[in-house]
């Protein structure tokens, strides 16, 4: 009951952004003219960004996969990865993916069940890190710029809100796994075993720094492609903003996209460019929001590939039989216990 009003919350949300942004026809008779005289190689070009986008993700997966000694072949690790993407865009809430992902994961290696899981975990884990790290550094370059309109500066506070949370979620969550604190736990606590399995598996990563290093810096590259893949979704829109200034803005679409109040950010993205570029860069409404929703576009073209492996994937090997139902709790479990650190 809970997660059907959590949707329906989200589907509500969704449809009133859509119709707040969407709503003026003056607007929309813009956007039809700003579509007439977009420059759609530079739509091709967000793709192939995209792509870089796919493979760096990707790579990060592998590296923390072999960490935990699995072992899959290119083509299956591809194709699992493809279908998370996929399932990303589509299934309510930042999981989805994760948890399809985790379910045929655990069909092509069931004698490593919390590895595999824990992989999933920290490749998310990662990827949040790296993303404070670049949104740290943009704050700290760019505060003046992103904090001159009360609007603007509105939603600034909510990304050095969620910044700070997160900051201080992954410090609590390094001091006690790296002192063992989990251990001191009762024996009757609620999750007292997942926690140590996560308490070891932040040990086991830490000793192989070289490869969490390296994953680190496959998730920076996938952010930073990830902005040039909206950026030429501005420049198809014919939006010249400086390089500087919309790699500055990145950070708080991807912040507060990434809220679970609407469908994949549906409508909130495309009402913070309205905001940021608008009141910024001086870039019309019109073309502001579109930049929204092209880019969201170019990205579900790149995942269309992930619906087309999931309708020809067949697991490998022996396959040992794992309940969907009982892998999503799993996989629920494992995020709860870190959700301090997202």
């Amino acid at each position: 009951m809970k997660k059907i009003l959590i949707t329906l919350f989200q589907l509500a949300v969704t449809i009133a952004l859509l119709y707040w942004v969407y709503h003026d026809p003056n607007r929309r008779a813009q956007m039809a003219e700003a579509l007439r005289h977009a420059h759609y190689s530079w739509v091709v070009i967000g793709i192939l960004a995209y792509v870089v986008v796919e493979i760096a993700a990707a790579f990060r997966w592998h590296v923390l996969l072999k960490v935990q000694g699995i072992h899959l072949s290119f083509w299956r690790l591809s194709g699992l990865f493809l279908i998370g993407m996929f399932y990303n865009q589509f299934l309510p809430g930042g999981t989805g993916g994760d948890i399809i992902k985790s379910y045929y994961l655990l069909k092509e290696t069931p004698d490593k069940k919390a590895g595999a899981l824990l992989a999933v975990v920290f490749d998310r884990l990662i990827g949040l890190v790296a993303l404070v790290a670049i949104t740290g550094t943009l704050i700290g370059l760019r505060y003046d710029f992103l904090s001159q309109t009360t609007e603007t500066r509105q939603l600034l506070w909510i990304l050095l809100v969620v910044l700070g949370a997160s900051i201080a979620g992954l410090l609590t969550t390094f001091v006690i796994t790296g002192f063992n604190l989990f251990h001191l736990l009762p024996e009757k606590f609620p999750g007292r075993e997942k926690l140590i399995e996560i308490s070891a598996a932040y040990h086991l990563y830490a000793r192989h720094w070289r490869a969490t290093l390296v994953a680190f810096g496959s998730s920076v590259v996938a952010h930073l492609a990830t902005f040039t893949t909206f950026l030429c979704a501005a420049y198809a829109l014919g939006a010249a903003v400086p390089l500087v200034n919309f790699f500055a803005v990145m950070p708080v679409e991807r912040t507060i996209s990434a809220l679970p109040i609407s469908f994949a950010g549906i409508g909130l993205r495309e009402k913070v460019f309205q905001i940021m570029l608008n009141g910024l860069c001086g870039v019309p409404e019109a073309q502001a929001i579109l930049i929204g929703s092209l880019s969201f576009l170019i990205i579900l073209i790149c995942c269309i590939p992930g619906a087309i492996v999931y309708f020809f994937y067949r697991p490998s090997g022996v396959v040992t039989h794992v309940r969907l139902r009982e892998m999503q709790k799993e996989v629920a479990t494992l995020e709860h216990e870190i959700s301090e650190t997202e």
